[in-house]
């Protein structure tokens, strides 16, 4: 495994531990379908959470939250709709987050959460 693959694990475990943190109940981490992949499902009370996990070392190609464009939000709501379809699952409202973290330097994350993208 390179460094970016063990800097984007560590990233989305950190992610994992805030999202609980902040009373997120995770239902599924790295779900994959032939339409993509859901890094973080959740609930976050009666609310159906995708979250995208961006994890940076710096910011010299932009921030982690510029990486997720429009076309990114889109194929996040069908992933939503496939992971609820194929979990038989049902909930009041769907949101999709996404989480940038951005390496302090001393091991940790600087983590911006932006609530509903899309």
């Amino acid at each position: 495994m390179g460094a970016k693959d063990v800097l984007g694990k560590e990233g989305e475990q950190a992610a994992v531990s805030y999202l609980e943190g902040c009373g997120f109940r995770i239902l599924d981490r790295n779900w994959r379908c032939a339409e993509g992949e859901i890094d973080i499902v959740a609930a976050d009370r009666r609310t159906f959470v995708v979250c995208e996990v961006k994890t940076r070392s710096g910011t010299r190609y932009g921030t982690p939250l510029d990486a997720v464009g429009h076309r990114k939000r889109r194929r996040l709501r069908r992933l939503a709709a496939l992971w609820l379809s194929a979990h038989g699952v049902r909930f009041d409202q769907i949101r999709i987050d996404v989480l940038g973290l951005l390496c302090d330097g001393a091991g940790g994350f600087t983590i911006e959460h932006v609530r509903s993208v899309g």
